[in-house]
């Protein structure tokens, strides 16, 4: 099949050399029973070239499944895919088939592999190097004869060397390896793409089609697109719905397009002054910068409790406060990294956890070591974004700084009930 054939069988718009090779290079293969590793940014569309793979092999007419690696906690992935034997372990009430059982003759696409557990890897090789894999629980080994084809947005070269990914794992899946361009890299595609997209959400909304003038495609062709065609297609699709005026400017493509959040990169920021304030690697895409908030919101909840604690047990007549006794609680003030000092009606006892009297002499004291639950917190912190959203996942997850996927697979690891 020539490829101006398979970009019109498959919806594949665009003309630019990366992306006519990807494609090229995909045909050549399909016929084959190779393993493929389809690299490239998060909404490229790596999902439509496992799919171009499968439709145009031998495997066509058999199943194919595409199975999000970072989207199954780490305990239960190994069920998922090679299954599970009655009793195996807590939950299992039945035995259960896994992927490559099910898919057997088809196609499987594994879908952010980087996400992929260690011990996974291990079962994964062995299965592209025998066909082989054993039930969680099981003794016996079963044969599957399925095509594996994964796909990443990580530098998974970069991860073999930092210990993220098994090396041989690596090599075994990139037999044929295929890159996808990102969207700022064919800017020539950028309004065939807009132009493709408006017109299908005009048939569907059964509103006439959006027309951006000189200006507004300049604009458009000139956004770096970090969502890359999904992103593109969104914004389409608000156009199409939202715009009164269907001859789009520079001025009103400008209101679609995201601006810079400074306010909530600000918000999971650290105290200025703190040891990673100074960090220049700071993202706010990354699970890491929720736990500098949570951590040091978890500090100011201590010491606001410290607070309560002495001042309660100075009103219920424990102990008279007196003068001299003070202790510098680290308390957190948004104005300065200076501890303020909170007056402590009377001495606390860490090791035995008993108020002191007011008469005992006491020659020193110990701060009570804090007990940081960022799990708990963590949790917390999700269930409000998504009470405060009503559960829509993509606002929550801006509200907390994190991916849409790290945010699907947190609710997943914490049996988040929405």
């Amino acid at each position: 099949m020539d490829l101006q054939s398979i970009k019109n069988r498959f919806g594949i718009i665009g003309n630019s050399p990366a992306l006519n090779h990807a494609l090229n290079t995909a045909s050549q293969v399909a016929s084959t029973d190779l393993s493929v590793l389809i690299a490239g940014e998060s909404g490229v569309g790596k999902e439509a070239f496992a799919n171009i793979i499968h439709a145009l092999s031998s495997r066509k007419h058999n199943p194919f499944i595409a199975v999000n690696c970072g989207a199954i906690p780490e305990g239960t992935i190994d069920s998922e895919l090679f299954g599970h034997e009655k009793g195996s372990f807590t939950g299992a009430v039945d035995s259960r088939k896994g992927y490559f059982e099910t898919v057997n003759g088809g196609t499987i696409f594994l879908d952010e592999i980087g996400e992929m557990p260690l011990g996974t890897q291990a079962r994964l090789l062995r299965v592209l190097e025998s066909g082989e894999f054993i039930r969680v629980g099981s003794s016996k080994v079963q044969k599957t004869d399925v095509r594996v084809i994964a796909a990443t947005n990580k530098d998974l070269l970069e991860y073999t060397t930092q210990g993220k990914f098994r090396e041989d794992l690596y090599y075994r899946l990139s037999t044929v390896p295929i890159r996808v361009p990102a969207l700022r890299d064919r800017p020539d595609d950028i309004p065939l793409l807009f132009r493709k997209f408006s017109t299908d959400f005009a048939e569907r909304y059964k509103t006439q089609s959006v027309q951006l003038d000189a200006s507004a495609q300049q604009l458009l062709v000139s956004y770096p697109w970090p969502g890359n065609v999904r992103e593109l297609k969104n914004i389409a699709e608000q156009i199409s719905v939202l715009s009164t005026d269907k001859s789009i400017s520079a001025e009103t493509l400008h209101k679609f397009l995201p601006q810079k959040d400074t306010n909530r990169s600000l918000a999971l920021m650290p105290p200025a002054g703190s040891p990673v304030a100074s960090g220049k690697d700071f993202s706010s895409n990354t699970e890491r910068d929720i736990l500098y908030k949570l951590f040091f919101d978890l500090k100011k909840d201590m010491n606001d409790l410290k607070a309560m604690f002495f001042e309660l047990a100075h009103h219920q007549g424990h102990f008279p406060a007196q003068p001299g006794n003070e202790t510098m609680l680290p308390a957190y003030n948004a104005a300065s990294t200076e501890p303020v000092p909170v007056v402590a009606a009377a001495p606390y006892n860490p090791n035995t956890h008993v108020l002191l009297q007011p008469n005992d002499h006491v020659d020193h004291h110990e701060d009570v070591e804090e007990s940081l639950m960022l799990a708990d917190r963590e949790k917390e912190f999700i269930m409000k974004a998504l009470k405060k959203h009503r559960g829509r996942r993509r606002d929550a997850a801006n509200e907390l700084g994190i991916s849409e996927r790290t945010l699907y697979r947190k609710i997943k690891e914490y049996d988040i009930k929405e």
